[in-house]
């Protein structure tokens, strides 16, 4: 669909001048959708390596890592949409390189956070945190299933929180950087991203949730419209 997600920084002047800085080396919106994939990459990379660190500043500063690419693949994120609509620079395949990339990013920053609480919570054969890391990518893919099936049944697009994208991705980045002080607090390293991943899983529930009402009720709505 053509609506698009309420960001105040994209009126922004420094948001309108990357616009054109990066329009102007003839990047395309569909090669920065993907470099927002890039960055989940290495910040994934960088959470599971910091669970396999015994040195507390390496471990430090791998979190730190996995904390900055998060806010930069949103800004990215932003950054391709307002090529494509404010530089007209939208092209075809547009709404699969808009959706895709951010699906993927969501797996790889999700998934990767339960895989560095491996080994935290365990009960026989079941590891919680991997569980919870995975449960929480698959329900963030699906609010924005939800959404697009909405927009796909003609009741446009709903971006309902409580945990859409950018507050799944700030709540993690909070997560993350309170996981970079644990070894100095009063419970185990790890700990931090187990419940910030229960957060987000229960967050992203309650999304699916009140969208998929929302689009229940338009789709109610419609069908009561006199012809």
């Amino acid at each position: 669909g053509t609506d698009r997600r309420e960001i105040p920084q994209r009126s922004s002047r420094w948001a309108a001048k990357s616009a054109d800085i990066l329009a102007a080396a003839k990047l395309t919106p569909n090669q920065i959708s993907v470099g927002s994939v890039v960055f989940a990459a290495a910040g994934a990379a960088a959470l599971i390596w910091s669970a396999h660190t015994d040195d507390a500043i390496i471990r430090a500063v791998l979190l730190a890592a996995a904390a900055a690419c998060i806010p930069l693949r949103l800004l990215l994120n932003m950054l391709d949409g307002m090529l494509a609509v404010e530089k007209g620079l939208s092209s075809p395949v547009g709404d699969i390189y808009n959706e895709l990339p951010d699906r993927i990013s969501d797996v790889l920053f999700l998934g990767a956070a339960g895989v560095a609480t491996a080994g935290l919570a365990t009960a026989g054969r079941v590891d919680f945190g991997m569980m919870l890391g995975f449960l929480a990518a698959i329900l963030a893919v699906l609010t924005a299933y939800i959404r697009c099936l909405g927009a796909a049944l003609g009741t446009g697009n709903f971006f309902d929180g409580p945990l859409a994208k950018p507050q799944r991705m700030w709540l993690l980045m909070i997560g993350v950087l309170v996981a970079i002080a644990e070894p100095w607090l009063p419970w185990p390293e790890g700990w931090a991203l187990f419940c910030t991943l229960a957060l987000i899983a229960a967050g992203s529930l309650v999304t699916c949730i009140r969208r998929l009402r929302r689009v229940s009720t338009a789709l109610h709505a419609r069908k009561d419209l006199p012809a």
